[in-house]
């Protein structure tokens, strides 16, 4: 008993523990993402990676786990491969904004939005409404002028 106490005080023994309840589930997400095992374990050890060199905040965090599976999913969809047949579908947009918004965003990847509702198990609703927040936070944040705004300028 006072040698488990002893493994929770220390930093290293922390993360062993956290490393191995955690690092199956993060592989198991990123599988999910990339279909392959080798680029899951590459995507989750990176994750892991990230979570040992910020332990000293994420040691007492509750949600730490979940962070950790929400970076091993972003590194998943970091090392999709990106077709190029796909790239080349990419709409026209309309406006600076959502040029800027429709290559870096939705297009990240080289995926469409039913392909991201897909990959991230949500709906097409969804991602459509997450693209138009993020839209709307761009331009709010670079203090672009809103469509209409735009429309009314050039007129």
């Amino acid at each position: 008993m006072a040698r488990a106490r002893h493994a929770q005080r220390t930093p290293d023994a922390a993360f062993d523990a956290f490393f191995r309840a955690t690092y199956p589930r993060a592989v198991a997400v990123a599988r999910r993402v990339t279909g392959g095992q080798a680029a899951a374990e590459d995507a989750a050890i990176e994750a892991m990676a990230k979570a040992h060199a910020r332990w000293r905040r994420l040691r007492d965090e509750p949600g730490r786990a979940s962070w950790v599976l929400k970076v091993a999913a972003n590194e998943a969809i970091r090392r999709l491969p990106r077709s190029p047949a796909v790239l080349a579908e990419i709409p026209v947009a309309t406006d600076p904004a959502e040029q800027v918004a429709v290559r870096q965003l939705r297009y990240l990847v080289g995926l469409s939005e039913t392909e991201v509702a897909s990959t991230l198990a949500v709906s097409h609703g969804t991602v459509k409404t997450h693209l138009r927040r993020g839209l709307a936070a761009l331009r709010t944040s670079v203090d672009l002028p809103t469509r209409e705004e735009w429309h009314a300028e050039l007129a």
